[in-house]
């Protein structure tokens, strides 16, 4: 199957079946996996922004805060500030940032780490988790009107691709030779 030529995707989008984005802007002579790229990125905004917009509007909170309450939903019994860090991929100086105004809401409590008297855990408390568990159930509303318009077999079919194209970024990096 060939790629669409840039005047199918023009067209399409102007029909409204393809919201346009940046890879249909792409001259025809670009390769399918920048197209790909720039089709996943588009989709990933998106979706990001709007999540991001829904928590701010209904629940006064972040998408990394939600993250991090997410993590801490998972491990009752707390976790240590680096795994937050290790976990959201952030250093332990954002890990702060996130938990210093959570703690201030009731939402988070800080814990001493038996035995480490430089190191710190959090945990969710009873309000925290009451909290969470609302946006939680929200946000997966939210996503999945979001991909209501893409079937059970089609999204089932793209998890498969995107583990393979997970994989394949996992094992060659972009460090292909030209």
């Amino acid at each position: 199957m060939s790629e669409p030529s840039r005047t199918e995707r023009t067209s399409a989008s102007a029909a409204g079946a393809v919201a346009p984005g940046p890879e249909s802007r792409l001259p025809d002579d670009h390769h399918g996996a920048l197209r790909l790229w720039l089709r996943l990125l588009t989709c990933t905004l998106m979706i990001e922004r709007r999540i991001k917009a829904r928590l701010r509007e209904r629940f006064d909170t972040t998408l990394p805060r939600f993250d991090l309450m997410a993590q801490l939903e998972r491990a009752p019994d707390g976790l240590k500030m680096s795994e937050l860090s290790r976990r959201l991929m952030v250093t332990g100086g954002n890990v702060t940032g996130l938990v210093d105004p959570l703690v201030a809401q009731g939402l988070v409590e800080r814990l001493a780490v038996p035995g480490d008297r430089r190191a710190s855990a959090v945990r969710l408390t009873p309000q925290g988790r009451e909290a969470f568990l609302a946006m939680a159930d929200e946000h997966e509303h939210w996503v999945m009107a979001m991909m209501a318009g893409v079937g059970e077999r089609e999204r089932g079919e793209l998890a498969v691709l995107l583990a393979r194209l997970k994989q394949s970024v996992t094992e060659h990096g972009g460090e292909q030779s030209r």
